[in-house]
């Protein structure tokens, strides 16, 4: 039987699976796909850099092994990376690494730079003294990224930020934008990075702030007539992490100076991290050439954990907290609390709480008590297919109707409250919001969006559905 680029992959797959979690099979090798056998070399295809360096980091060994045992002692592994190009061609980008050689890589790779580590600074407008400064990272310990638990709505952030702690600056992550919902984990996973950093270069300087104290700071800088000082600042900060950058909206100064402090330390080889409510492609009021920034690395989103990582969330707290509770119980918090995190951890708390204050045994019961209390005290959310049956129930149409191509006014407006209300109400992505309410883009949710706030102000009749519908999902 003839030795093949397939036969011999396969081959190292069954090998390797029987020596790794499903999971982390599942998500690292799954993916690969196997391009040539030459002499003893195999050429495998990798879809990013980031899948490179993840393999060359965690599971090179084992790679090692499954080869050698397929094509003998001198086995050789070639990455090919086969990836958009970031400079928006529409042809692929194409890189062959040889395995474990970073040293002799062909084309020139994508990762920034790193800076020389010389103590001279490269700022030529550095404040005397000021380097001798020591700069408290802000971080919580607290967060770290032994209790934030991988599960497959935050794998791609979660994974991402361990490459940039193991190496910051110096990934093609940069920035590494985390995205998504209220108590889905931003900031834990911002302040884990953070930590884990410290932890590692303990030589390098980290800082923690959100997007509003930064604002504050440049408007206080701006009051005393001290702006380069604040900008110098930011300049010797060798990780900065800044959380809600959406708080920046509309700020056009804090946006500007904010602008050339990124440029400063992307160019020297620095590392940025971003948290965010919204993707990229959805903040409004932030400035053309810093969303293209944000966009340069990598946008990672939380999405609300499924009920398996609800339940080693849960499971966690717990036994961090040495307290032990029946799996019913466990299983009961997990099914009903579904949003978020945060409200999953503070019903947990609440029950260890009323247990202990009350001297109550954790029952069944008073579990749901807890919970259903919980639910009724936190804010529904409301989900798009509701919005889009209540709507079109109001107008006294069926969804089909309201999702049609018809161009009929009352239709046509009857669509657009819908996408308003949807983003209003919804943590959906426009183009989640337009996919969902009739196939739609983006841009018409947009649209439809400015059309509703127009309408509002210039006619009392629409002014009229837009309070009725409010009142339906508040």
């Amino acid at each position: 039987m003839s030795v093949t680029a397939n036969s011999v992959w396969n081959n190292c797959l069954a090998f390797i699976q029987d020596n790794i979690q499903p999971q982390a099979f599942k998500t690292w090798f799954e993916p690969i796909k196997p391009i040539k056998l030459t002499d003893k070399a195999l050429s495998i295809q990798v879809p990013s850099k980031f899948f490179y360096e993840w393999l060359e980091e965690h599971y090179v060994k084992l790679l090692k092994v499954a080869l050698t045992r397929e094509l003998g002692a001198n086995a050789k592994l070639i990455y090919i990376i086969k990836m958009e190009n970031k400079y928006g061609n529409k042809e692929p980008f194409t890189e062959q690494i040889p395995s474990s050689n970073r040293t002799s890589v062909g084309p020139q790779e994508l990762d920034v730079p790193i800076t020389s580590k010389s103590p001279e600074l490269k700022n030529p407008f550095v404040i005397p003294g000021i380097r001798n400064i020591k700069i408290e990272s802000q971080l919580n310990p607290n967060y770290n990224f032994d209790n934030f638990l991988e599960g497959d709505s935050n794998r791609l952030a979660r994974s991402a930020g361990m490459a940039v702690a193991n190496k910051p600056g110096g990934t093609s992550f940069n920035p590494l934008l985390v995205f998504g919902g209220v108590g889905l984990g931003k900031t834990h996973l911002a302040h884990a990075i953070g930590v884990e950093i410290k932890d590692k270069y303990p030589e390098k300087t980290v800082l923690y702030i959100s997007a509003e104290k930064f604002t504050q700071q440049y408007i206080e800088s701006v009051k005393k007539n001290t702006r380069n000082d604040f900008i110098h600042f930011y300049q010797l900060i060798d990780i900065l992490i800044i959380d809600d950058v959406q708080f920046l909206s509309g700020k056009s100064g804090t946006q500007d100076v904010f602008f050339h402090i990124f440029n400063h330390l992307h160019q020297n080889g620095k590392q940025v991290i971003l948290t965010s409510d919204k993707a990229p492609v959805d903040m409004q009021d932030i400035e053309q050439r810093l969303l293209s920034r944000f966009k340069w690395g990598l946008s990672a989103e939380l999405q609300s954990p499924d009920y398996e990582t609800r339940v080693s969330i849960l499971k966690n707290k717990l036994y961090r907290d040495g307290v032990e509770m029946p799996d019913d119980i466990i299983d009961h918090v997990a099914r009903n609390i579904k949003t978020n995190i945060r409200e999953l951890e503070g019903a947990i708390i609440s029950l260890i709480a009323q247990s202990s204050f009350n001297k109550r045994e954790v029952t069944l019961e008073l579990a749901q008590q807890v919970v259903e209390k919980f639910v009724k005290n936190t804010k529904r959310e409301v989900s798009i297919d509701y919005i889009q049956k209540v709507v079109s129930d109001y107008f006294e149409m069926d969804v089909a109707t309201l999702q049609s191509k018809t161009r009929k006014r009352h239709i046509v407006q009857a669509r657009q409250l819908a996408m308003f209300f949807a983003k209003k109400f919804t943590k959906a992505s426009l183009a989640s919001i337009g996919s969902q309410i009739g196939k739609r883009d983006h841009a018409t949710v947009l649209h439809a969006c400015k059309t509703v706030d127009n309408l509002a102000e210039t006619d009392k009749q629409f002014r009229k559905y837009i309070d009725d519908l409010s009142k339906k999902f508040s």
